[in-house]
Parts: C-alpha cells; sequence; structure tokens
C-alpha cells in the first residue's frame, strides 16, 4: 500500500516561534491551522477504498480522494537481467548473523534507468497483460509462478513490503512484539512499527526479503520509509529513520535484491548512494518533483503516481524531468492512465 508522509517543514518552524513567543511573554499573531502538529499524516481511506483486510493498496489520500479517467497504456522495452546474491556483510553485534551472500552480488543487481514504463498494482489479481518494462506488484498476494509468468512476458518484478508498520492481515503478524507496534496509522489493522528497535525488525524484515528473492523478484519497494514525519507513538528522529533505511537498502543488496526510496524527499541527499531508484507519489500535486532529480542524473529510474493530477498537468514537466509517470486510481488496481 503506498502511503505518503508529508514532513512538517512549515509546522515545526510554527512551533518553534511559539517556543520563543511564550519565552518572551508576548502574544504571537494568528499561525497557520495545525501549526505544531508533526504534519499531515494519512487519514482512513476515502468509501470506496479496500478496508486493507486483503492485499494492499495505496495511502489516504492527501487531502482528497481522487477523480480519474482511464486512457490507455503504453508500451515501453522491457529490461533484462536478474537478481543475484549480494557480497557478504559482517553482522552487528547483537544481531543475528547473517547468512553469506555469493560473490559478484553487485555487479549483477538489476540497476533500472530512467524512463522505463512500469505498472503498479496491489489490489486484485495480477493482470500480467500491461505492456511495459516493470511490475510492482504486492510480496505476500503474489506467488513464485506469478513472478516467473511476467518474467517469461519480459518483465522486470518489483516487491511490495511494508517495512514501517504492522499489518494484522500478514502470515507474520504475531512475529512482532507489542513493544515495537505504535499507534494507528489510517488503516484498518496498521500500527506504525518502532523503527528505533533494529535489534528487533532486523531479522523480521530479512525474512520478508528472503520471501521476495526466493519467489524470483527483482527488487524490493519497502513502504512506509519516512515515519519520523507522522505521529508514530515513538519519539523516532530524523538519525533513526537514516540508520533503518541504510538497514532496509543494505538489506535487500545482500540478497541480490534492487531497492527503492518510497517517498523521503527530505532525506534523497543522504540516501541516494544506498538505494538503486525511488518510487513517488504526488510529487506533482506538491510541487515537489523537481527534488527527485539527483535520481534521474545517477542514472535511477524514478516510478512517479499522481491520484488527483490530470496527465495533461503533470506529465510535460515529467517528461522534461526523465520520471516515469502515469495516474492511478488510489485503490491501486490495473487502471492506468501513463504519459
Amino acid at each position: 500500500m503506498s502511503r505518503r508522509t508529508r514532513p512538517a517543514r512549515t509546522a515545526a518552524v510554527l512551533a518553534l516561534l511559539a517556543v520563543l513567543t511564550a519565552c518572551s511573554g508576548t502574544a504571537s499573531p494568528g499561525g497557520a491551522e495545525g501549526a505544531g502538529s508533526p504534519g499531515p499524516t494519512r487519514t482512513e481511506a476515502p468509501p470506496g477504498t479496500p478496508d486493507r483486510t486483503g492485499p494492499p493498496g495505496t495511502s489516504p489520500p492527501t487531502p482528497k480522494p481522487p477523480t480519474a479517467t482511464p486512457s490507455a497504456a503504453t508500451t515501453g522495452p522491457p529490461t533484462t537481467g536478474g537478481p543475484s546474491p549480494s557480497p557478504t556483510t559482517a553482522p552487528r553485534t547483537g544481531e543475528p548473523t547473517r547468512k553469506p551472500a555469493k560473490p559478484g552480488a553487485a555487479a549483477g543487481r538489476w540497476r533500472p534507468r530512467p524512463g522505463l514504463t512500469w505498472q503498479w498494482q496491489l489490489n486484485g489479481k495480477v493482470d500480467p497483460s500491461v505492456d511495459v518494462a516493470v511490475y510492482d506488484i504486492d510480496a505476500f498476494e503474489n506467488t513464485a509462478e506469478d513472478v516467473a509468468r511476467l518474467h517469461r512476458a519480459g518483465r522486470k518484478v518489483i516487491c511490495y513490503v511494508n517495512v514501517g508498520a504492522w499489518e494484522k492481515y500478514r502470515p507474520d503478524h504475531a512475529a512482532f512484539p507489542d513493544s515495537v507496534l505504535g499507534g494507528p496509522n489510517g488503516w484498518n489493522g496498521e500500527r506504525w512499527l518502532d523503527i528505533r528497535r533494529t535489534e528487533v525488525l532486523r531479522p523480521l524484515m530479512e525474512r520478508r526479503f528472503d520471501m521476495c528473492r526466493d519467489k524470483g523478484f527483482d527488487a524490493v519497494e519497502p513502504d512506509l520509509v519516512e515515519g519520523y514525519a507522522a505521529d508514530t507513538g515513538f519519539p523516532i528522529t530524523a538519525r533513526d529513520q537514516l540508520r533503518y533505511n541504510r538497514m532496509i537498502a543494505e538489506i535487500a543488496h545482500e540478497r541480490g535484491l534492487s531497492v527503492g526510496l518510497k517517498n523521503d524527499l527530505e532525506q534523497i541527499p543522504q540516501l541516494l548512494d544506498h538505494f538503486d531508484f525511488a518510487v513517488n507519489e504526488e510529487c506533482a500535486q506538491f510541487g515537489e518533483c523537481a527534488r527527485l532529480a539527483p535520481f534521474v542524473a545517477a542514472g535511477k529510474a524514478v516510478f512517479h503516481v499522481e491520484y488527483e493530477e490530470s496527465t495533461s498537468d503533470f506529465c510535460p514537466q515529467a517528461r522534461e524531468l526523465r520520471l516515469s509517470s502515469m495516474l492511478k486510481r488510489l485503490e491501486l488496481g490495473v487502471w492506468r492512465d501513463p504519459c
């Protein structure tokens, strides 16, 4: 499920001004609505959106549900190559010893280039007929044969995994101790994870990424990697998030999987070298697409969707920036309207 969480830059500034004003004993002028809060967080899903008892779909809208008009899918040349294991990384103190990887994984890992066409389907039975180079589908809801069928059609396949929230409907939900479960994140049956607890979460995420590798996926899309900007119930800092995101990238690379940075625009400068591509929601709606330019400049694909903007509004800039862009409905089913 895609989920967009936006750091509260404006709210943080207003909160600081409020503290300074209180210290000086003077009254402050009226502030923006929501000042002092951690910023926009995801809301309950709008009517008609899946209740998340099945495969994940999308993030609660920011701020209103999208409306889209169908159009035909475009085609794009599939890429070649596949995953292979990556070099061994020494285990950290207090963490379980990880299986050594085969040599040469870094060189053999799929590295998606800018401009690739893609399909993002996280709900419903995967329709393999869309003529694109890349599919992004759910890790748990798809089988090794589903992945193999897409490979036979010349597609690369990305494995969607939620790494930032607990989901009660997943088969491994009981493996997460209560101590790492935070507040609700706006979706039924989900709670934020305390990403500071890497000694607990690392082996759980390793098993999930093992599943992606064993099913034959080429890459991973880790979701909810900017919880530091949301009200999680934990005092998670930007530094905590950087540490966790780098760990997630490392886990993927150890298994010969490429890995994408999902949203988290604020931390692109620190994380660019650790991630192989980006996945972004609604950068056009919020006027932020140019912030993804470092990925493209580094020869790394940016897979981008909008839910509310029309293609005539965002596609010209997307083409100029060499983003792989399309309009999707919020539930992330089969329908797509690409640039």
